[in-house]
């Protein structure tokens, strides 16, 4: 019997990637961007055997409309917009793309790192608006022979610190799942206290995931603590990072500025404490992009579906108990 697989939500022009991944295991493929009814009623009316989500919410209700789904395929790395207990009590596969972008997102990283330091975006529009003048700012300050803190220590991170490194920068790094034995022979310190990291880093660099134990993770208490000459970078999820918080410490000087990919609220509102300050250079959640990275989040996404459609477990599931 042919498969049903909804797309609830993406960006793409067309979907001929997975639509040909998806034929191969003899899968129809609904795009609800097309359709004019609710996504309620579109998975209501499919009865889909499996599901792929951008930014769509997944939740228990609408679970509930599907209860033939096996598998929800998020295109992307982050999974906070999926039930990952509701998907679980349902035998119901998550699935992420956790390998698609590392080298986009680590240089965006650094290239977030090098437009503060050396102040690239505040040059710029001093000269388009008819200034030429070096002194203008405040004084820059040489990134090598400074220090990188990471929180957290996955792929991306160890990307973003060996491309620090090549800067002349020393890596530190905190994460509280890994012990001596898993950096053995890498140029990096891991810091068991996370506030000893902020304080002698020059530049803190957030990789962790977005989950209840890591939302606010840097709010007033963590800011308070970093340098008052050091950056804040984020290219991992919005509401890991205190925007009100970042914004009163960067407008009083306890901190330099922040380059930041990803926020709270995307796009952020009009009354966003962090548009109207120079120190703070916002990026439209685009560190992953490039031609050659959304092809590969395409089709690894899509063969997430395709292998809970044969019966095989998906290359990249995020809820493992529901494994057990």
């Amino acid at each position: 019997m042919r498969h049903t697989v909804v797309f609830t939500d993406h960006t793409f022009a067309d979907l001929d990637i997975e639509r040909a991944i998806l034929d191969e295991v003899d899968a129809e493929l609904v795009d609800a961007e097309t359709r004019d009814d609710p996504l309620e009623t579109v998975l209501a009316d499919a009865d889909p055997d499996g599901v792929i989500v951008m930014y769509a919410d997944v939740d228990a209700d609408l679970l509930d409309l599907m209860p033939n789904c096996r598998v929800v395929s998020r295109t992307g790395i982050g999974f906070d917009n999926v039930d990952l207990d509701a998907a679980t009590e349902r035998g119901v596969y998550v699935t992420n793309v956790p390998d698609y972008c590392i080298p986009e997102v680590s240089d965006h990283t650094i290239a977030l790192l090098l437009a503060l330091a050396r102040k690239v975006v505040d040059y710029n529009d001093r000269v388009e608006a008819g200034e030429w003048d070096v002194t203008a700012g405040r004084t820059m300050r040489r990134l090598d022979g400074g220090t990188l803190g990471l929180i957290a220590y996955g792929d991306i991170a160890r990307a973003v610190g060996e491309k620090a490194r090549a800067l002349g920068m020393d890596v530190l790094a905190h994460d509280p799942y890994l012990d001596e034995t898993d950096v053995a022979g890498e140029a990096v310190t891991l810091v068991d206290d996370r506030d000893d990291l902020l304080a002698e880093s020059d530049a803190v660099s957030i990789h962790a995931p977005l989950t209840p134990a890591t939302e606010g993770l840097i709010g007033p208490d963590e800011l308070a603590r970093m340098k008052e000459t050091a950056f804040l970078l984020n290219t991992a999820r919005g509401g890991i990072v205190d925007e009100d918080a970042l914004a009163d410490a960067i407008r009083v000087g306890e901190i330099a500025g922040a380059g930041l990919d990803v926020l709270a609220e995307e796009p952020p509102d009009d009354d966003s404490p962090l548009l109207d300050l120079d120190d703070v250079i916002l990026t439209p959640h685009a560190a992953y992009n490039s031609a050659e990275s959304v092809v590969e989040l395409r089709e690894k996404a899509a063969r997430n579906v395709a292998a809970a459609l044969v019966g095989e477990v998906p290359p990249s599931v995020v809820n493992e108990a529901v494994l057990d």
